[in-house]
């Protein structure tokens, strides 16, 4: 719905676009929707790589290395076990 252009005695007058009068409300709300799911896909994407990628690995990282033992034989050197 762009403009008009009619040639009246050699002159160009430009009739404006009619404004939507009708669902107007509906055609908001379809876009606003529409642009707010798509923002939070990408958002939930990106925390995911960002975040959850990250955490991930150091989570691997922390068990593969992870020694129980060392752990359990530092902490009764230390005297934390009343059992020990």
């Amino acid at each position: 719905m762009g403009g008009f252009c009619f040639q009246m005695a050699d002159k160009a007058v430009s009739v404006a676009a009619k404004p939507q009068m009708r669902g107007l409300l509906n055609s908001q709300i379809k876009k606003n929707l529409i642009v707010s799911l798509v923002l939070a896909g990408i958002s939930g994407v990106a925390f995911k790589m960002i975040i959850g990628d990250t955490r991930k690995r150091k989570y691997a990282e922390f068990y593969r290395t992870y020694d129980a033992e060392k752990e359990f034989e530092e902490m009764k050197k230390k005297g934390l076990f009343q059992s020990c």
